[in-house]
C-alpha cells in the first residue's frame, strides 16, 4: 500500500471445510465453515485513504545523471530514492549487472479499474531514470471499465498501478509485465481478475498491493480466494501480497476506526507477506546504511502492517520462528518510509494539471520489489519458483540467515495515528530474527536471489 491504507471491505472470517482439508498440511487445525453467499464490498485503493501524495518537484540534472531535490539532505525536508539507490541498498544491481534481470519470466500485476496513462507514464519513468522499454502487456478479463477521472476511487487505483508497474520494472527490467485489471474496486471483481490470471498461468509471479482485516472477509470469498492460491501454488505460481499501512491495525469493516488485525491475502500461509520499514541509504549512492520498522503514524498516519491471523493457524514452515499456533505476519519487509520513499510518476491522462513526480512510501512498494526479484531468481532457475516461504524460513533458522537478510531489530508497528488522537493500537516490537514488525527482514538480493534459484533448480 503507498501511503494510504488500501481497505478490501469484506464481511465474516472463516473458510469452506472442503478448502480447510486442502490447506491442513498448511494451516494446521483450521476448523472454520462457509457462509451460503458471498458479499462483495467495494475495495479502496493503497493510496486512497489519507492526502498523503508529495510532490517530488521538477527532476534535475547534475553531472548527466538525474536528480531530484529530495535526493540531497535537507533538514526538515522528506527525501527519496531513485531505482539506482534501491538497487545498490538492497544489492540488486550485481544481479543486473550480470544479465539477471528477468528475462523470459513474467510478473503479474493485479489492480482495479482502467487508468488511461499508464503504459504512457512508464514510457516516461523509463526514460528519466534510462530504463529499457517494459514488455507490458494490459488486459481487461471482465471486460474494462469506462475510465472516469473525477472518481477519486479510480484515481486512487491510478496511482497504485503507477507505483505497481514502475517499480516492479525497476527492480527487474526484462521481465514481461502484465497488468489486469479487475472491473471494479469491488472484492468479487479482485477475486475473479486474479483467478483469470491464475487459470490461464499469465506468469510467474502475482503481486497484489492490497489488503483488508481479516474479519472483514466474506467467508465465502475467503474460501474461493485460498482455493485459487493453493492451485497457484500447485502450478508453481509465487504469490505476493503487502501487509498494510497501519501497523498492527486495520480499518473497521464499516471504516469508521480501526482494530488489531492482520492483513489479508498476505495471511493467508500460501502468499509471501511483505511489510515496511524505514531505509536510511546514501543518497547518491545507495549504500546501505540501517533499517527500522517503519512507523510514521505521526505525521502520515501510517505504518508498516503486521500481526498474527485469527483464520489461519501457524503453517509447518513457521513452526521454528513464529511463537504461538497462529499465521504470523508479515513473512519479509522492503522500504515502505514516506520519509526516504521511492520515486514515482504520475502523468497528466491520471492527475490532470497536477501530473508531476511523487514520492511514495507504503508496503504496496515493497510487494512488486519483492515480485521483481521473484522474476530474477525465475529467470536463473529456467523455472518458476512457487511458493518461497519454506524455503525462506529454513534460511532464518540458519547460520546463513546473515548473508541473505537484513534483520529489523530496531522499532515498532504500534498505530497510533495523528489524525485520528483518541485511537491507539498496540503493536509488536522488532527483534532478532522473525518479528510481526518486519517479518524476516529485507532481502540481499545478490546472495538471496540465487540461493532461492537454487533451492528450486
Amino acid at each position: 500500500m503507498a501511503f494510504r491504507s488500501r481497505t478490501l471491505r469484506r464481511s465474516g472470517l472463516v473458510i469452506a471445510p472442503a478448502i480447510a482439508a486442502l490447506a491442513l498440511s498448511v494451516v494446521g487445525t483450521s476448523t472454520v465453515t462457509a457462509a451460503a453467499r458471498p458479499q462483495s464490498h467495494p475495495v479502496t485503493p493503497a493510496v486512497g485513504m489519507h492526502p498523503h501524495l508529495v510532490s517530488a518537484g521538477a527532476a534535475l540534472s547534475t553531472s548527466g545523471q538525474v536528480k531530484f531535490g529530495c535526493q540531497t539532505v535537507r533538514p526538515g525536508r522528506l527525501t527519496c530514492y531513485g531505482p539506482d539507490q534501491i538497487r545498490a541498498a538492497y544489492s540488486i544491481q550485481p544481479l543486473l549487472n550480470a544479465g539477471n534481470d528477468g528475462r523470459g519470466r513474467t510478473i503479474v500485476i493485479v489492480d482495479a479499474y482502467s487508468p488511461t496513462g499508464a503504459a504512457s507514464d512508464l514510457a516516461h519513468f523509463d526514460s528519466v531514470w534510462g530504463l529499457p522499454a517494459p514488455n507490458l502487456t494490459i488486459v481487461a478479463p471482465q471486460g474494462g471499465t469506462a475510465w472516469d477521472p473525477t472518481d477519486p476511487n479510480q484515481v486512487g487505483w491510478g496511482e497504485e498501478t503507477n507505483l505497481d508497474l514502475q517499480w516492479a520494472h525497476s527492480v527487474a527490467p526484462g521481465a514481461k509485465i502484465v497488468l489486469v485489471q479487475a472491473n471494479s474496486s469491488q472484492d468479487a471483481d479482485i477475486l475473479a481478475a486474479t483467478k483469470w490470471a491464475v487459470d490461464n498461468r499469465v506468469g510467474d509471479v502475482i503481486s497484489q498491493s492490497f489488503g483488508e482485516a481479516e474479519s472483514c472477509v466474506d467467508p465465502t470469498l475467503l474460501a474461493q480466494e485460498h482455493q485459487m492460491f493453493a492451485d497457484a501454488t500447485r502450478k508453481g505460481i509465487t504469490l505476493i501480497a503487502s501487509a498494510g499501512d497501519q501497523g498492527s491495525a486495520q480499518p473497521t469493516c464499516d471504516n469508521t476506526s480501526y482494530i488489531l488485525s492482520a492483513s489479508s491475502p498476505a495471511s493467508d500461509p500460501l502468499v509471501l507477506g511483505v511489510g515496511g520499514t524505514s531505509l536510511s541509504a546514501d543518497l547518491t549512492t545507495g549504500a546501505y546504511g540501517s533499517e527500522t520498522v517503519w512507523n510514521e503514524s505521526n505525521p502520515f498516519d501510517s505504518a508498516g502492517g503486521g500481526g498474527y491471523s485469527t483464520v489461519y493457524s501457524r503453517p509447518n514452515y513457521q513452526g521454528d520462528a513464529v511463537q504461538g499456533s497462529a499465521r504470523g505476519v508479515p513473512d519479509v519487509s522492503y522500504n515502505g518510509g514516506i520519509n526516504n520513499g521511492v520515486l514515482g510518476y504520475l502523468g497528466p491522462q491520471l492527475l490532470g494539471p497536477y501530473a508531476g513526480w511523487y514520492i511514495f512510501g507504503g508496503t504496496s512498494a515493497g510487494s512488486p520489489q519483492w515480485a521483481g526479484l521473484t522474476a530474477i531468481g525465475a529467470q536463473m532457475a529456467h523455472r518458476r519458483l512457487g511458493l518461497l516461504n519454506v524455503t525462506l524460513y529454513d534460511v532464518a533458522n540458519s547460520e546463513r540467515y546473515g548473508r541473505y537478510f537484513h534483520d529489523i531489530t530496531v522499532g515498532d508497528n504500534s498505530y497510533n495515528p495523528v489524525d485520528y488522537p483518541t485511537i491507539s493500537i498496540p503493536g509488536y516490537a522488532a527483534g532478532p530474527g522473525w518479528d510481526a514488525a518486519s517479518g524476516l527482514g529485507t532481502p540481499i538480493a545478490s546472495n538471496l536471489v540465487p540461493f532461492l534459484a537454487r533451492s528450486v533448480s
